[in-house]
Protein backbone atom coordinates (compact mmCIF):
# COMPACT_ATOMS: atom_id res chain seq x y z
CA UNK A 1 0.00 0.00 0.00
CA UNK A 2 1.33 3.43 -0.89
CA UNK A 3 -0.75 5.46 1.57
CA UNK A 4 0.06 3.67 4.85
CA UNK A 5 3.12 1.87 6.24
CA UNK A 6 1.01 -1.26 6.78
CA UNK A 7 2.23 -3.71 4.15
CA UNK A 8 2.30 -7.48 3.90
CA UNK A 9 6.09 -7.51 4.06
CA UNK A 10 6.07 -5.35 7.20
CA UNK A 11 3.49 -7.62 8.85
CA UNK A 12 5.58 -10.69 8.02
CA UNK A 13 8.68 -9.03 9.48
CA UNK A 14 6.82 -8.04 12.65
CA UNK A 15 5.47 -11.53 13.07
CA UNK A 16 8.99 -12.94 12.86
CA UNK A 17 10.14 -10.45 15.52
CA UNK A 18 7.39 -11.58 17.90
CA UNK A 19 8.73 -15.11 17.74
CA UNK A 20 7.14 -17.43 20.28
CA UNK A 21 6.27 -14.65 22.73
CA UNK A 22 2.60 -14.74 21.71
CA UNK A 23 0.40 -17.76 21.07
CA UNK A 24 -0.42 -19.13 17.64
CA UNK A 25 -4.09 -19.46 18.56
CA UNK A 26 -6.20 -22.36 17.31
CA UNK A 27 -9.00 -22.27 14.77
CA UNK A 28 -12.07 -23.98 16.22
CA UNK A 29 -15.09 -25.16 14.23
CA UNK A 30 -18.83 -25.22 14.84
CA UNK A 31 -21.39 -27.17 12.83
CA UNK A 32 -24.17 -25.84 15.06
CA UNK A 33 -23.23 -22.27 14.09
CA UNK A 34 -23.51 -23.27 10.43
CA UNK A 35 -27.03 -24.58 11.08
CA UNK A 36 -27.98 -21.26 12.67
CA UNK A 37 -26.68 -19.42 9.60
CA UNK A 38 -28.75 -21.67 7.36
CA UNK A 39 -31.85 -21.05 9.49
CA UNK A 40 -31.43 -17.27 9.70
CA UNK A 41 -30.31 -16.41 6.17
CA UNK A 42 -30.81 -19.54 4.09
CA UNK A 43 -27.11 -19.96 3.29
CA UNK A 44 -25.17 -23.23 3.37
CA UNK A 45 -21.57 -22.44 4.27
CA UNK A 46 -18.65 -24.56 3.05
CA UNK A 47 -17.91 -27.74 4.97
CA UNK A 48 -21.11 -27.30 6.99
CA UNK A 49 -19.25 -25.40 9.69
CA UNK A 50 -18.01 -21.99 10.75
CA UNK A 51 -14.34 -21.52 11.52
CA UNK A 52 -13.58 -19.59 14.71
CA UNK A 53 -10.15 -17.98 15.24
CA UNK A 54 -9.72 -18.19 19.00
CA UNK A 55 -7.91 -14.98 19.92
CA UNK A 56 -9.70 -15.02 23.26
CA UNK A 57 -7.15 -17.72 24.12
CA UNK A 58 -4.26 -15.34 23.37
CA UNK A 59 -1.95 -14.12 26.15
CA UNK A 60 -3.76 -11.60 28.39
CA UNK A 61 -7.08 -12.89 27.02
CA UNK A 62 -7.29 -10.94 23.76
CA UNK A 63 -5.61 -10.20 20.42
CA UNK A 64 -4.16 -7.04 21.99
CA UNK A 65 -1.06 -8.91 23.17
CA UNK A 66 0.22 -9.04 19.58
CA UNK A 67 -0.04 -5.28 19.13
CA UNK A 68 1.27 -4.36 22.56
CA UNK A 69 4.36 -6.52 22.24
CA UNK A 70 5.13 -5.12 18.80
CA UNK A 71 4.73 -1.51 19.97
CA UNK A 72 6.69 -1.87 23.22
CA UNK A 73 9.49 -3.65 21.34
CA UNK A 74 9.77 -0.67 18.98
CA UNK A 75 10.62 1.82 21.76
CA UNK A 76 14.13 3.21 22.00
CA UNK A 77 16.16 2.78 25.17
CA UNK A 78 15.45 6.41 26.09
CA UNK A 79 11.71 5.94 25.57
CA UNK A 80 11.71 2.78 27.66
CA UNK A 81 13.43 4.63 30.50
CA UNK A 82 10.88 7.47 30.35
CA UNK A 83 7.93 5.10 30.58
CA UNK A 84 4.82 4.63 28.46
CA UNK A 85 1.16 5.58 28.71
CA UNK A 86 -1.97 4.29 27.01
CA UNK A 87 -5.74 4.56 27.20
CA UNK A 88 -7.99 1.54 27.46
CA UNK A 89 -11.34 0.13 28.45
CA UNK A 90 -9.34 -2.88 29.63
CA UNK A 91 -7.85 -5.25 27.08
CA UNK A 92 -5.28 -2.91 25.57
CA UNK A 93 -4.27 -1.77 29.04
CA UNK A 94 -3.70 -5.31 30.25
CA UNK A 95 -1.77 -6.24 27.12
CA UNK A 96 0.45 -3.18 27.36
CA UNK A 97 0.99 -3.75 31.07
CA UNK A 98 2.07 -7.33 30.32
CA UNK A 99 4.37 -6.36 27.44
CA UNK A 100 5.86 -3.46 29.39
CA UNK A 101 6.55 -5.65 32.41
CA UNK A 102 8.38 -8.14 30.19
CA UNK A 103 10.54 -5.30 28.81
CA UNK A 104 11.07 -3.52 32.14
CA UNK A 105 9.17 -0.42 31.01
CA UNK A 106 7.12 1.65 33.52
CA UNK A 107 3.51 1.64 32.29
CA UNK A 108 0.57 3.95 33.00
CA UNK A 109 -2.94 3.02 31.86
CA UNK A 110 -5.73 5.62 31.82
CA UNK A 111 -9.19 4.07 32.03
CA UNK A 112 -12.75 5.40 32.37
CA UNK A 113 -14.10 5.46 35.91
CA UNK A 114 -16.74 2.90 34.93
CA UNK A 115 -14.26 0.39 33.52
CA UNK A 116 -14.94 -3.25 34.36
CA UNK A 117 -13.35 -3.92 37.74
CA UNK A 118 -11.75 -7.18 36.63
CA UNK A 119 -10.03 -5.40 33.74
CA UNK A 120 -8.73 -2.69 36.05
CA UNK A 121 -7.41 -5.38 38.37
CA UNK A 122 -5.70 -7.19 35.49
CA UNK A 123 -3.80 -4.05 34.49
CA UNK A 124 -2.61 -3.58 38.04
CA UNK A 125 -1.66 -7.23 38.44
CA UNK A 126 0.58 -6.94 35.39
CA UNK A 127 2.33 -4.05 37.11
CA UNK A 128 0.81 -0.93 35.55
CA UNK A 129 -0.24 2.23 37.33
CA UNK A 130 -3.96 2.65 36.61
CA UNK A 131 -5.47 6.13 36.52
CA UNK A 132 -9.27 6.19 36.50
CA UNK A 133 -10.67 9.34 34.95
CA UNK A 134 -13.79 10.35 33.03
CA UNK A 135 -17.16 8.83 32.34
CA UNK A 136 -16.13 7.58 28.89
CA UNK A 137 -12.96 7.03 26.89
CA UNK A 138 -13.17 10.47 25.26
CA UNK A 139 -12.76 12.18 28.64
CA UNK A 140 -10.08 9.67 29.57
CA UNK A 141 -8.17 10.57 26.41
CA UNK A 142 -8.01 14.24 27.37
CA UNK A 143 -6.58 13.28 30.77
CA UNK A 144 -4.04 10.99 29.12
CA UNK A 145 -2.75 13.88 27.03
CA UNK A 146 -2.24 15.98 30.16
CA UNK A 147 -0.40 13.20 32.00
CA UNK A 148 1.77 12.43 28.97
CA UNK A 149 2.92 16.03 28.76
CA UNK A 150 3.35 16.52 32.51
CA UNK A 151 5.37 13.33 33.01
CA UNK A 152 7.19 13.14 29.68
CA UNK A 153 5.71 9.70 28.93
CA UNK A 154 5.63 7.99 25.54
CA UNK A 155 2.22 7.30 24.03
CA UNK A 156 1.65 3.69 23.05
CA UNK A 157 -1.67 3.88 21.27
CA UNK A 158 -4.30 1.15 21.64
CA UNK A 159 -5.10 1.08 17.92
CA UNK A 160 -3.64 3.86 15.73
CA UNK A 161 0.12 3.43 15.45
CA UNK A 162 1.82 1.38 12.72
CA UNK A 163 3.38 -1.18 15.06
CA UNK A 164 -0.05 -1.90 16.54
CA UNK A 165 -1.58 -2.81 13.19
CA UNK A 166 1.52 -4.74 12.15
CA UNK A 167 1.41 -6.82 15.32
CA UNK A 168 -2.28 -7.53 14.89
CA UNK A 169 -1.68 -8.46 11.27
CA UNK A 170 0.17 -11.56 12.46
CA UNK A 171 -3.25 -13.00 13.34
CA UNK A 172 -4.33 -12.59 9.72
CA UNK A 173 -1.29 -14.49 8.50
CA UNK A 174 -2.21 -17.40 10.75
CA UNK A 175 -5.76 -17.46 9.39
CA UNK A 176 -4.77 -17.52 5.73
CA UNK A 177 -2.06 -20.12 6.33
CA UNK A 178 -4.47 -22.51 8.04
CA UNK A 179 -7.44 -21.69 5.80
CA UNK A 180 -5.89 -20.82 2.43
CA UNK A 181 -9.25 -21.12 0.70
CA UNK A 182 -11.21 -18.94 3.14
CA UNK A 183 -13.74 -16.69 1.40
CA UNK A 184 -15.06 -14.47 4.21
CA UNK A 185 -13.48 -13.23 7.43
CA UNK A 186 -15.56 -11.30 9.97
CA UNK A 187 -13.92 -9.03 12.57
CA UNK A 188 -15.26 -6.78 15.32
CA UNK A 189 -14.25 -3.11 15.19
CA UNK A 190 -13.45 -0.69 17.99
CA UNK A 191 -10.81 1.78 16.88
CA UNK A 192 -9.80 -0.43 13.97
CA UNK A 193 -6.34 -1.64 14.97
CA UNK A 194 -7.35 -5.27 14.65
CA UNK A 195 -9.33 -5.13 11.44
CA UNK A 196 -6.75 -2.83 9.84
CA UNK A 197 -3.78 -5.14 10.32
CA UNK A 198 -5.64 -8.38 9.72
CA UNK A 199 -7.31 -7.08 6.55
CA UNK A 200 -4.01 -6.16 4.91
CA UNK A 201 -2.53 -9.54 5.84
CA UNK A 202 -5.51 -11.37 4.37
CA UNK A 203 -6.21 -9.35 1.25
CA UNK A 204 -2.57 -8.97 0.25
CA UNK A 205 -1.93 -12.68 0.84
CA UNK A 206 -5.03 -13.82 -1.02
CA UNK A 207 -6.85 -11.25 -3.16
CA UNK A 208 -10.54 -12.03 -3.31
CA UNK A 209 -11.09 -12.60 0.40
CA UNK A 210 -14.06 -10.57 1.62
CA UNK A 211 -13.47 -8.96 5.01
CA UNK A 212 -16.43 -7.57 6.94
CA UNK A 213 -16.30 -5.40 10.02
CA UNK A 214 -18.84 -5.42 12.85
CA UNK A 215 -19.69 -2.50 15.15
CA UNK A 216 -22.27 -2.00 17.91
CA UNK A 217 -24.95 0.51 16.94
CA UNK A 218 -24.01 2.64 19.93
CA UNK A 219 -20.31 2.58 19.11
CA UNK A 220 -19.96 3.04 15.36
CA UNK A 221 -16.80 5.10 15.03
CA UNK A 222 -15.66 3.47 11.78
CA UNK A 223 -19.07 3.80 10.12
CA UNK A 224 -19.09 7.50 10.93
CA UNK A 225 -15.50 7.92 9.78
CA UNK A 226 -16.26 6.27 6.44
CA UNK A 227 -19.28 8.56 5.98
CA UNK A 228 -17.23 11.68 6.80
CA UNK A 229 -14.04 10.47 5.09
CA UNK A 230 -12.12 11.25 8.26
CA UNK A 231 -12.12 10.08 11.89
CA UNK A 232 -15.04 11.47 13.88
CA UNK A 233 -15.12 11.83 17.67
CA UNK A 234 -18.01 9.81 19.10
CA UNK A 235 -19.41 9.14 22.57
CA UNK A 236 -19.61 5.36 22.49
CA UNK A 237 -21.99 3.31 24.60
CA UNK A 238 -22.33 -0.43 24.22
CA UNK A 239 -22.32 -3.52 26.38
CA UNK A 240 -19.25 -4.43 24.30
CA UNK A 241 -16.93 -2.14 26.27
CA UNK A 242 -13.91 -3.40 24.33
CA UNK A 243 -15.35 -1.79 21.18
CA UNK A 244 -16.09 1.59 22.75
CA UNK A 245 -13.40 3.64 20.98
CA UNK A 246 -13.71 7.45 20.93
CA UNK A 247 -12.89 7.51 17.20
CA UNK A 248 -11.65 5.27 14.43
CA UNK A 249 -7.94 5.31 13.71
CA UNK A 250 -6.55 7.12 10.67
CA UNK A 251 -4.65 4.03 9.57
CA UNK A 252 -7.66 1.74 9.87
CA UNK A 253 -9.85 4.19 7.97
CA UNK A 254 -7.50 4.26 4.97
CA UNK A 255 -7.29 0.46 4.95
CA UNK A 256 -11.07 0.09 5.27
CA UNK A 257 -11.64 2.42 2.31
CA UNK A 258 -9.36 0.30 0.17
CA UNK A 259 -10.13 -3.24 1.24
CA UNK A 260 -13.24 -3.65 3.39
CA UNK A 261 -16.10 -5.56 1.75
CA UNK A 262 -18.67 -4.15 4.16
CA UNK A 263 -19.46 -3.02 7.67
CA UNK A 264 -22.34 -4.45 9.71
CA UNK A 265 -23.83 -2.59 12.67
CA UNK A 266 -25.70 -4.67 15.25
CA UNK A 267 -27.38 -3.93 18.56
CA UNK A 268 -26.39 -5.04 22.04
CA UNK A 269 -29.15 -7.67 22.14
CA UNK A 270 -27.59 -9.44 19.15
CA UNK A 271 -24.12 -9.23 20.72
CA UNK A 272 -25.35 -10.81 23.93
CA UNK A 273 -27.13 -13.54 21.95
CA UNK A 274 -23.83 -14.33 20.24
CA UNK A 275 -22.09 -14.45 23.59
CA UNK A 276 -24.69 -16.86 24.95
CA UNK A 277 -24.39 -19.06 21.84
CA UNK A 278 -20.61 -19.23 22.31
CA UNK A 279 -20.97 -20.42 25.89
CA UNK A 280 -23.81 -22.88 25.30
CA UNK A 281 -22.86 -24.31 21.91
CA UNK A 282 -19.10 -23.95 21.53
CA UNK A 283 -18.18 -23.98 25.24
CA UNK A 284 -16.11 -20.82 24.79
CA UNK A 285 -16.42 -17.92 27.24
CA UNK A 286 -16.23 -14.62 25.36
CA UNK A 287 -16.66 -11.05 26.49
CA UNK A 288 -19.29 -9.09 24.55
CA UNK A 289 -16.70 -7.48 22.27
CA UNK A 290 -15.23 -10.90 21.57
CA UNK A 291 -18.64 -12.25 20.55
CA UNK A 292 -19.70 -9.37 18.28
CA UNK A 293 -18.35 -10.80 15.02
CA UNK A 294 -19.90 -14.20 15.71
CA UNK A 295 -23.20 -12.53 16.60
CA UNK A 296 -23.26 -10.65 13.30
CA UNK A 297 -22.84 -13.86 11.32
CA UNK A 298 -25.41 -15.79 13.33
CA UNK A 299 -28.06 -13.07 13.10
CA UNK A 300 -27.71 -12.62 9.35
CA UNK A 301 -26.01 -9.23 9.37
CA UNK A 302 -23.19 -10.42 7.08
CA UNK A 303 -24.04 -11.05 3.38
CA UNK A 304 -22.93 -14.63 2.84
CA UNK A 305 -23.24 -16.82 -0.25
CA UNK A 306 -23.83 -20.54 -0.58
CA UNK A 307 -20.49 -22.31 -0.43
CA UNK A 308 -18.62 -19.52 1.37
CA UNK A 309 -15.91 -20.71 3.70
CA UNK A 310 -16.35 -18.38 6.66
CA UNK A 311 -13.94 -17.52 9.47
CA UNK A 312 -14.96 -15.44 12.47
CA UNK A 313 -12.42 -13.80 14.76
CA UNK A 314 -13.23 -14.25 18.46
CA UNK A 315 -11.26 -11.27 19.72
CA UNK A 316 -11.40 -11.47 23.52
CA UNK A 317 -12.55 -13.40 26.56
CA UNK A 318 -12.01 -11.00 29.44
CA UNK A 319 -15.43 -11.02 31.05
CA UNK A 320 -15.73 -10.67 34.81
CA UNK A 321 -17.04 -13.83 36.45
CA UNK A 322 -19.39 -11.81 38.66
CA UNK A 323 -20.88 -10.21 35.53
CA UNK A 324 -21.09 -13.29 33.35
CA UNK A 325 -24.36 -14.59 34.76
CA UNK A 326 -26.01 -11.18 34.42
CA UNK A 327 -24.98 -10.85 30.78
CA UNK A 328 -26.07 -14.36 29.88
CA UNK A 329 -29.41 -13.93 31.64
CA UNK A 330 -30.10 -10.89 29.47
CA UNK A 331 -29.32 -12.77 26.25
CA UNK A 332 -31.84 -14.45 23.98
CA UNK A 333 -31.05 -17.96 22.71
CA UNK A 334 -30.26 -18.56 19.05
CA UNK A 335 -32.05 -21.64 17.72
CA UNK A 336 -29.75 -23.95 15.74
CA UNK A 337 -32.40 -24.95 13.23
CA UNK A 338 -32.69 -28.41 11.69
Amino acid sequence: MSDTPITLAAIQSTRASLGGRVHHTPILTSTTAARVVRATCGVQVADGRLYLKAEHLQKTGSFKARAALARISSLTDDEKARGAITISAGNAGAAYAWAAREAGVPMTVVMPEGAVAAKVAACREYGAEVVLHGTHVGESLEHLERLRDERGLVLVHPYDQPEVLLGNGSCGLEIVEELPDVDVVVIAVGGGGLIGGVTVALCESRPGIRVYGVEPDGSDALRQALAADEPVRVTPHSVADGLNAPSAGHLALEIAKRYLAGLAVIDDAAILAGMRFAVERTKQVLEPAGAAALAAVLTGAIPLRDGDRVAVLLSGGNVATDRLGELLAAAAPLAPGD
